[in-house]
């Protein structure tokens, strides 16, 4: 029997915030036919979940996973595949008011010891009782499980049969889940959220940054272990009681345009992707596609990595004669640590950037508009959410003005209460009168946030602050052979001082191709930066990403440094 996707439902009991807790949430979304519909690798609809159905079914599983003998405030891993067992599991661990942490899947590329590893540290750190995941993995989560010293690894569907009983509802303090952040890979930290801080996103994503209204559905292939997947697309169409659209990340990966065929298909409005997912649909496909219609998407968001212009305007003008408006787009900044989202720009405007001349940048931090080959654009990503604050400080904690780059600070309702288990670190980050350091640098103009990278990335050369992010899209955009996310930009400690680092993937073993690429990005980085780089050339898929998909620099460097490039064969 072919199941029926859970309608969009504009007629719908709708309701944006007002709710304690995730429980709550889902209890009145249930009043209502939209749901959760999950699709496979070839687009094909695996089921539709009404949210009614949703709740029995978490409900019926909290029952039987406390009768496993785990004990509310218990963590518990869930290995994060887009699928049934996980989104039920995830909301059954609220009812039976146990800790959910989303965990990754294998990587395709990557062996079991090292995933074991991984998952062994994610469990360690959450001080994890049980760990659930799939059948072809159990044995490697098992060995993932006696590392940390989880007493439980298992699918749920194994789970000991139990009677529904009346379980205690979860309330708004209460940890509602543990988020492991961005780069979390050899000693992850897992950002503790609580229902309350959920539900303050969830109200200002949906209601002052999305403006839902019933008539909206959303789309996603974002990993659900990854929050923007989770939040975004997972507890936020929830919270505003809205048919979510959910495709494996790898079938993304596989078939990107599968995403812009189900998009159109389903009528979505909203969806959200890095970077690099419009880069590839705009490389890869074009508006011309029989059938392909995608002027319902009112809202195009692009988060999780550095907006980056080019790619987005690339897609807006490949996808314009399917009716996409490039005025959908709507830049986003945020982090786990403040559940997701801080600030979204205005709806219906696009993308609108800053050209800036980065010498001056570079050299004093300030933001004065610039043109030629020494200037880049910066996308503004909106002011920041109703009932959060903001601010840019110095580097001796000083508030700076508009247009001078400093470090981005936050507080408000959607902040963590810390790093689970890490009361140091989260000292470091989180002050007594509740900002965040947020570890980025921006710069404010018109009381829009400009984020222009991470302060532990940026490279001292010479006296001069150069952001990586620059070296790296020059490279990829004016080097025919590269595309984005080709390029890794990082400095290293030498007898002579700081050395820049440039890591490049080639996938040419023709060594006359490979040298002419390696003289090709020492040559247009000096010519465009005046720095000189040591280029070395890795294989095409070595470049380590984050959970989110975008370039990890900072393991990228490690790796460097601990030499696992130097036997690097060509692709």
């Amino acid at each position: 029997m072919t199941a029926t996707p859970t309608p969009t439902a504009p007629e719908r009991p709708f309701r944006l915030g007002g709710f304690a807790t995730l429980t709550e949430a889902l209890d009145f979304a249930a009043g209502g036919p939209t749901g959760v519909n999950l699709y496979g690798l070839r687009g094909e609809l695996l089921e539709a979940i009404p949210y009614a159905e949703l709740r029995r079914r978490a409900i019926a599983m909290a029952a039987r996973l406390l009768a496993l003998g785990l004990k509310p405030h218990d963590r518990v891993g869930l290995v994060a595949e887009t699928d049934a067992n996980f989104v039920t599991a995830f909301f059954a661990c609220q009812y039976a008011r146990l800790t959910p942490a989303p965990l990754p899947l294998p990587t395709p590329l990557g062996g079991r010891d090292a995933y074991v590893e991984q998952i062994g540290r994610m469990l360690t750190s959450a001080q994890a009782a049980a760990v659930f995941g799939p059948e072809a993995i159990l044995p490697w989560l098992e060995d993932a499980a006696k590392q940390a010293g989880a007493r439980f690894a298992m699918q749920v569907s194994d789970l000991p049969e139990a009677e529904v009983a009346d379980l205690p509802a979860p309330t708004a303090d209460d940890p509602c889940y543990v988020q492991f952040s961005s780069g979390s890979t050899r000693n992850p930290t897992g950002v503790l959220c609580t229902h309350r801080a959920l539900m303050a996103n969830t109200y200002a994503i949906t209601r002052h940054g999305l403006k839902v209204v019933p008539e909206d559905r959303a789309f996603s292939w974002l990993p659900l272990y990854h929050d923007m997947g989770l939040v975004g697309f997972l507890m936020s169409p929830l919270a505003a009681q809205m048919t979510v659209d959910l495709m494996p990340t790898g079938a993304f990966v596989r078939r990107p345009l599968l995403w812009l065929d189900l998009m159109s298909k389903n009528k979505a409005t909203i969806s959200y992707s890095p970077s690099f997912g419009y880069d590839l649909c705009a490389r890869r496909g074009d508006g011309t596609r029989e059938g392909l219609d995608l002027s319902a998407w009112r809202s195009a968001g692009c988060g999780g990595d550095m907006v980056r212009p080019g790619p987005l305007l690339a897609f807006a003008e490949r996808y314009a004669a399917a009716g996409f408006d490039a005025k959908a787009f709507v830049p986003s900044y945020g982090m786990a640590e403040a559940t997701l989202a801080l600030s979204m720009a205005p709806l219906s405007q696009g993308l609108r950037f800053d050209t800036v001349d980065v010498d001056r940048m570079e050299r004093d931090g300030q933001v004065v508009a610039g043109s030629g080959a020494r200037s880049r654009a910066f996308v503004r990503c909106g002011p920041v959410l109703p009932d959060h604050e903001l601010e840019v400080r110095d580097e001796s904690g000083n508030v700076v003005p508009e247009r001078q780059v400093g470090r981005i600070f936050v507080r408000g309702p959607s902040l963590m209460r810390g790093y689970f288990g890490d009361a140091e670190t989260s000292a470091r980050v989180l002050s007594d009168d509740g900002w965040l350091d947020t570890g980025d640098l921006g710069y404010l103009t018109d009381g829009e946030i400009v984020p222009t990278g991470r302060a532990k990335d940026l490279i001292l050369l010479n006296g001069r602050n150069v952001w990586p992010q620059d070296l790296e899209w020059t490279a990829e955009s004016e080097i025919e052979r590269l595309r984005s996310g080709d390029v890794a930009a990082f400095s290293v400690d030498q007898d002579a001082g700081e050395q820049l680092v440039v890591l490049v993937q080639a996938r040419s073993s023709d060594p006359e191709v490979r040298r002419a690429l390696t003289e090709d990005v020492a040559a247009v980085l000096r010519a465009r930066h005046g720095v000189e780089a040591q280029v070395e050339l890795v294989g095409a898929h070595a470049l380590p990403q984050t959970s989110s998909g975008k370039l990890s620099r900072s393991k990228a460097r490690a790796l460097f440094l601990a030499g696992a490039f130097r036997q690097e064969e060509p692709a």
